[in-house]
């Protein structure tokens, strides 16, 4: 008698812990799924340059920017004036280095989010293609230099492809003294479909590019 209690006690032991391991099957398949991935973040050019610059200044403090520039991506074209990677390049003339620092809202392409510092390298304050600017003088955003942009030649361009990439390049024009965005209609800075240039102090239409 005593072993037939024992043996049922068992099975009811068996089954209970069966029930346990087994949990529910629904929650057993929804963990067992791969996290989807995330979406790309991605902001305006002033947005992302107040985030380089103060990274910019934990490597020196004398530091002037010369350049601003976006790089499209699928999934961020650009056209709202916003995207997922940027580069800024800042000089130093008491180092006479430069670096430059990249800003990812996206785990694709090999990068990773939030700011990457590059690699010190050599500033010639007189080379005109890192001319120095004043971050004063950055006052318009890049979505409202695309906005211009639009009203001059880029509009037709995004009507007729509406996942055209725009990218956006920030720098100073020495001969005017004037800080300027270069909205730019193209899969890169070599092929362009159009070129627009904003004043990026005051937002008003400078010229199409020839």
């Amino acid at each position: 008698m005593r072993k037939t209690v024992l043996s049922v006690a068992a099975l009811a032991l068996l089954f209970l812990l069966a029930g346990c391991s087994s949990g529910n099957p629904s929650q057993t398949s929804e963990s067992a799924k791969p996290a989807a991935p995330k979406t790309p973040d991605a902001l305006t050019g002033r947005e992302v340059f107040q985030k380089l610059y103060i990274a910019a200044r934990g490597w020196t403090g004398d530091i002037k920017p010369f350049r601003l520039q976006s790089e499209p991506m699928p999934g961020v074209n650009g056209q709202d004036g916003k995207a997922a990677i940027w580069r800024a390049s800042f000089a130093s003339p008491a180092r006479r280095g430069l670096k430059t620092y990249l800003w990812s809202g996206t785990d694709e392409d090999g990068t990773s989010r939030g700011v990457t510092a590059g690699t010190e390298d050599t500033y010639n304050p007189n080379n005109r293609a890192t001319e120095i600017f004043d971050v004063a003088f950055l006052k318009t955003d890049s979505d409202k230099a695309f906005s211009v942009a639009q009203q001059h030649g880029g509009e037709k361009i995004t009507k007729a492809n509406p996942s055209q990439p725009v990218i956006y390049v920030l720098d100073w024009n020495p001969s005017e003294n004037e800080l300027i965005w270069h909205v730019i209609y193209g899969s890169s800075t070599s092929n362009t479909k159009l070129a627009v240039d904003v004043d990026a102090t005051t937002g008003a239409f400078l010229r199409v590019e020839k």
